[in-house]
């Protein structure tokens, strides 16, 4: 019962800064099949309300592919570089029939020794019409470096490209999507293939990273896909109440879900806390800048408090952490190193 207050209680205080959408913002709420609503006490019930949180994103991003579009991933290396501690690849990989990804796979040189399996970091870049993917290596802007720094870490890395960035332009139409969201889900999920096809890659040890667009990038595709094992999300998401004082229209591009134009924005079909419930009880790292002119970092604590009762569930509230920095729209260094330990206590822990 006191889980229970405690989601109401929270979702009063989201309610209070948005519409009132109690209906679904109370998480334990679900539908059984006769479309009675039942409010939900365990791991068992949550199970039910994911899949409704699911269904409700598909609703808007498009249907999760399915065998169809499993072909060979055919990777092409183009180059190869060392930069002292990691070899940089770029290459490309067949995400589906008739569409390739550019990506850089950088692979740790201890990674080549025999007998050597490494935690794996899917590395998602933010926004970047001219650099794309690039930017995770260090080029462009500062402090979005982290594909780089993960690979001297130890981890191997693929950063793959957005759809519609840089050089990267796939026509997601005429391949099947609904949007250009679930296409770069689609090409992280492949991506995630091929991580687990090398040799030195440690199974069951991988998280996603991104920063702006890799922010929610990461999150999108880590609750379609359960192989990511944590995430750091930096400056990816405040509610979609709150964005931009209500002005959704930055959601709503080619590039990300242009079927989002059909709903009021009170009659959105999902929200981040639902989807941050849905990560549940895996490792979530958020960064949320107190100047962040994009997305605003109160909203980030209150989606956040929305969905501790279900980490609740497993015992698993510590399992969220989150950096106020002082600072703009940015990922800066010290928060992440605390994003780096972060991912070493999940991943390299041996659990």
């Amino acid at each position: 019962m006191k889980l229970i207050l405690l989601c109401l209680l929270v979702v009063g205080a989201l309610a209070t800064e948005g519409e009132t959408r109690l209906d679904r913002n109370d998480l334990l709420l679900y539908h059984s099949a006769d479309g009675k609503v039942h409010v939900g006490k365990s791991q068992a019930d949550w199970a039910k309300r994911r899949a409704e949180v699911l269904v409700n994103m598909q609703k808007v991003m498009g249907p999760v592919p399915g065998k169809e579009k499993r072909c060979p991933l055919d990777v092409k290396i183009e180059e190869t570089k060392d930069c002292g501690t990691y070899l940089l690849q770029t290459i490309t990989y067949q995400s589906e029939p008739n569409s390739r990804v550019p990506a850089f796979l950088l692979i740790p040189k201890i990674a080549l020794e025999k007998n050597t399996r490494l935690p794996a970091m899917l590395a998602l870049h933010p926004t970047d019409p001219t650099l794309g993917y690039k930017v995770v290596l260090g080029l462009g802007k500062a402090n979005r470096g982290y594909a780089s720094e993960l690979a001297e870490r130890g981890y191997v890395v693929l950063a793959p490209s957005y759809p519609l960035l840089a050089k990267y332009q796939p026509d997601w139409r005429k391949l099947g999507y609904q949007s250009g969201t679930m296409k770069a889900i689609w090409d992280n999920m492949r991506g995630i293939d091929l991580l687990e096809s090398l040799p030195y890659v440690r199974h069951g040890h991988l998280g996603a990273i991104g920063h702006s667009l890799g922010g929610h990038n990461s999150i999108y595709t880590a609750i379609f896909d359960p192989r990511i094992k944590v995430v750091v999300s930096s400056c990816g998401f405040d509610s979609y109440l709150d964005y931009q004082n209500g002005d959704i229209r930055g959601w709503t591009s080619d590039r990300y879900m242009p079927k989002l134009v059909e709903y009021k924005l009170a009659e959105i079909p999902f929200d981040f806390h639902e989807m941050i419930g849905a990560l549940a009880p895996r490792p979530l790292f958020v960064n949320a800048p107190t100047g962040d002119a994009n997305f605003k970092w109160q909203s980030v604590d209150r989606i956040l408090a929305a969905a501790k009762p279900i980490y609740h569930l497993w015992g698993a509230e510590e399992k969220i952490q989150v950096a106020h920095p002082d600072c703009p729209h940015d990922f800066p260094p010290d928060v992440r190193e605390k994003a780096y330990r972060f991912l070493d206590e999940a991943l390299k822990s041996g659990k």
